[in-house]
């Protein structure tokens, strides 16, 4: 398990997110120019009057009327500059939600996943109902109306290169808009203190054409049906035996749980965990044999499972693509 990456915060993939990363180095060269404008008349005025054994006070001036003006005013300039910069900022990446309308993408934040369900409405197909954990997927050229809301605790949805920040909070539905310029996988993150795995509550934006995004949401719309036999049947077999279905949705094999991810298609994933593992199957044996060793504090218990257990469960999901 390597350190979370750190987001590209400056690299903006989307016309929502170009603004804030103009507003933000329009912000900090403006205080980097105050900051050099004070530091350098404070330096040359001590130099230039430096004390230089005279005896007695120096000379005391006060009610210097111009130079007050001329610092109030300027602080002024910048301060209305400022907001107009906020003001024309947000107008531009935070456009009316609509709160009647139906939402393309539902995000919620769990400790520590994101669960992305994409409702039948939005969907102009008329595809089943598809969800999916970590991975949310979005056509490109699209504007997004994004529905956050939290299953515990409030956590914030933030993929920078895509728009702005939101919080996702209990009992509340809060919308934003995302988009992406061009295909491509964006990071994002949780960027509100969660819990003991804050740092790895992580996911990826995966951005595709119109045409691949169709096909990918057909797919992911479909019911679970593997083929299974041999150790994958011997994992099925276990799987609902351990009771995995009371917290893990499997469409079409019974399995109806909403606690953790839906694993529906687990395997056409590239991460898991809120990111900390890959799907690979060696990953998968490592989760499964002590989740609380790989990632602390979670919700998911140790099972005990012996090898050939481990075995079979990761072959049972790594039939679920």
């Amino acid at each position: 398990m390597s350190l979370p990456a750190a987001l590209p915060v400056l690299q903006p993939a989307s016309p929502l997110a170009a603004p804030i990363s103009t507003a933000t180095s329009i912000t900090l060269g403006l205080g980097l120019a105050v900051f050099l404008l004070v530091t350098g008349l404070t330096l040359y005025f001590a130099w230039r009057f430096k004390h230089r054994g005279a005896g007695g006070e120096p000379p005391q001036i006060f009610g210097n009327a111009r130079d007050e003006i001329i610092w109030m005013v300027t602080a002024l300039a910048i301060l209305i500059f400022l907001f107009g910069l906020a003001w024309a900022t947000i107008n531009k990446i935070d456009p009316e939600a609509g709160q009647g309308a139906t939402p393309d993408l539902i995000v919620t934040g769990r400790q520590w996943f994101w669960q992305a369900q994409y409702p039948r409405a939005s969907n102009p197909a008329g595809l089943g109902v598809v969800r999916a954990a970590n991975e949310i997927h979005i056509p490109t050229n699209r504007k997004l109306l994004l529905e956050l809301d939290s299953g515990d605790v409030i956590h914030d949805f933030w993929a920078p290169q895509l728009g702005r920040k939101m919080d996702a909070v209990p009992g509340q539905n809060n919308r934003m808009w995302i988009q992406a310029d061009t295909p491509g996988s964006y990071l994002g993150a949780c960027a509100e203190f969660c819990g003991a795995q804050h740092a790895w509550m992580r996911f990826t934006v995966v951005a595709q054409s119109p045409t691949d995004f169709q096909a990918w949401l057909s797919q992911q719309s479909r019911q679970a049906s593997p083929s299974l036999s041999g150790t994958a049947a011997q994992g099925a077999e276990l799987f609902a035996y351990q009771g995995c279905g009371e917290c893990h949705a499997v469409r079409g094999l019974g399995a109806r749980g909403n606690v953790g991810p839906d694993l529906t298609h687990f395997a056409s994933r590239s991460r898991m965990a809120g990111n900390v593992l890959s799907t690979r199957p060696g990953d998968v044996v490592r989760w499964l044999r002590d989740p609380d060793a790989v990632k602390p504090g979670t919700r998911m218990p140790n099972f005990h499972l012996n090898d050939a257990q481990l075995e079979q469960l990761t072959a049972f999901l790594e039939t679920l693509k």
